[in-house]
């Protein structure tokens, strides 16, 4: 990687036209498609969706408890790994407007809106071609079923993950070009999300390894000296949190992320391939509806790997043939395609760790948000294909294939955004039903209650902590409290009440209760829930 490529190559220390800097119809057009991106998600926002859980009303009640001085928690809780960086976003926001989903997905959406800014920055430093940061910023403010919820539900590392991923990527682009000014601040700032990410979710470690090994490729002479220090350093101050909490507890946070991977449960490899490679793919880069893959929205599965291939051949070719001077965009060819191909590996390695976790055969569904850091590397991924419709070169059926390619990108993942932005006025009136089974708990006073996991900690964040719940499972046993200090003030209550969704099947077991007996039931509905009171 760094045969004749020299430290500070001849002519870096010239001005160059900064991209981007002049406002024509493409600039006009990239700044639309921006303010459609979050002004689609913010809309989203408005109307409850995607629908919230009880996953992320634990990390609402963290963000409450840091808001009120309460506690300061290292992870989720109830577990051992993926830190609460959204809930410490989230705090401030509490602490001036009060608890509520809104403003616990601010922050995420402000994520977002950095993440898309980001993105469009890392593709005109690697390609100088603005029309293509427009593309790149059309898909990318597109927003299916699955990609909305990785970027907007506060359950946990998702949101933040691919704002970083892309900032570690431009930061190795300015490093490893010798750009001066700053350098020792974007030292320290590579290296903090760095070591930030280990301790928030470890699913972005191949982008954060990929454009390390850039900047050793390109800048190990610099690293030999106080900056090498200095990224030790902000790397520790990034993982700070994981660190201290491991040595304090004698924890193994590896151990706890296997596990959730699957490693203590097994399935097939023919599940695993079909998870991973034929589902996980279109589902976590956008390209289904909600929950669901038709069999038309598969193709990208099957194309993929021939994109992934094509732009890795692409960047190496140019990493090692380009000359060494700076391009029109002031980043050496050499450079640009070193990223390029960091990106592509950091994608094929995380797709090949997705398909041997036994979550990709055990529930693909929902495991493609594993997926989700496949984004990260979508202007490396369809660079060759737009430079090929573009200019044609090669064979002539060369320009029809990527302009269907890359037509049919963009019309399957609208497509899967309208079946995502239809489900909205349904999961609005979810939300308000939800509203008013609190409001019905606060009029009767109720401040005890058992539920099911799905029910427990997004009663108790909605209410801020005025109706505190207890897990139970289908046959009213203890179930898994990610608070255990809920349970403890349940059992110490005189007589806590129980809520279920109508049709469950705790509502049924609850439904028996009712009538005549010493241990009956009075029955408060609220539309699509129950609630049972103990009888006087």
């Amino acid at each position: 990687m760094t045969a004749g490529v020299r430290d500070q190559p001849r002519g870096a220390d010239r001005p160059r036209p900064r991209p981007g800097v002049r406002l024509g119809p493409v600039g006009w057009l990239t700044g639309l498609a921006l303010l459609a991106g979050v002004g689609y998600r913010l809309w989203l926002l408005g109307h409850a969706t995607p629908p919230t859980n009880s996953d992320e009303a634990t990390m609402g009640l963290a963000a409450l408890h840091i808001a009120r001085g309460e506690g300061f928690p290292v992870w989720f809780y109830g577990q051992q790994y993926m830190g609460t960086l959204e809930a410490y976003l989230a705090a401030p926001v509490f602490a001036l407007a009060g608890p509520s989903l809104f403003a616990l997905r601010l922050p995420t959406l402000a994520l977002y809106a950095l993440f898309l800014l980001l993105a469009w920055r890392l593709t005109l430093r690697l390609t100088g071609d603005r029309w293509f940061g427009l593309l790149v910023v059309v898909l990318l403010a597109l927003g299916a079923d699955r990609i909305v919820k990785n970027q907007l539900i506060a359950g946990g590392g998702y949101p933040e993950m691919n704002a970083v991923g892309v900032a570690l990527a431009l930061l190795a682009v300015d490093l490893a070009t010798g750009r001066p000014g700053w350098r020792l601040a974007r030292w320290a700032t590579w290296g903090f999300l760095a070591g930030l990410m280990l301790w928030v979710d470890p699913l972005v470690l191949p982008y954060v390894v990929a454009t390390g090994a850039v900047l050793v490729g390109f800048r190990h002479r610099e690293l030999r000296g106080p900056a090498g220090a200095l990224v030790g350093a902000a790397v520790l101050l990034g993982a700070a949190p994981l660190l201290a909490d491991s040595l304090l507890t004698g924890r193994n946070p590896v151990h706890a992320v296997l596990a959730a991977g699957g490693a203590d449960a097994t399935a097939g490899w023919a599940a695993r391939l079909h998870g991973g490679l034929l589902v996980g793919p279109p589902l976590g880069m956008g390209f289904c509806g909600p929950g669901t893959c038709a069999t038309w929205q598969l193709w990208w599965a099957y194309a993929l790997p021939v994109l992934l291939a094509v732009a890795a051949v692409t960047a190496w070719r140019t990493l090692r043939r380009a000359p060494s001077g700076a391009g029109p965009n002031g980043v050496p060819p050499r450079v640009a395609g070193a990223v390029r191909l960091a990106l592509v590996l950091a994608a094929v390695a995380t797709l090949v760790a997705y398909t041997m976790s036994s979550s990709s055969g055990l529930t693909p569904t929902e495991s493609a948000r594993y997926l989700s850091t496949l984004l990260i590397c979508v202007p490396a991924l369809l660079w060759p294909v737009w430079t090929l419709a573009r200019r044609g070169t090669g064979r002539r059926t060369a320009r029809p294939v990527a302009l269907v390619v890359l037509a049919a990108t963009l019309l399957t993942a609208g497509y899967a955004t309208v079946q995502a932005a239809r489900t909205a006025p349904a999961n609005r009136a979810a939300e308000a039903r939800h509203a008013e089974l609190v409001t019905t708990l606060r009029h009767l006073r109720v401040r005890h209650v058992r539920a099911g996991y799905w029910t427990c900690n997004r009663l108790t964040f909605a209410s801020a902590e005025q109706v505190v719940c207890a897990v139970v499972d289908d046959d009213l046993r203890p179930g898994f409290d990610r608070y255990p200090a809920y349970r403890r003030e349940v059992e110490g209550a005189a007589a806590p009440a129980w809520v279920a969704p109508t049709g469950s099947p705790l509502a049924v077991r609850l439904d028996g209760r009712l009538g005549p007996g010493p241990d009956a039931l009075d029955l408060v509905t609220v539309d699509g829930w129950r609630i049972y009171l103990p009888r006087a």
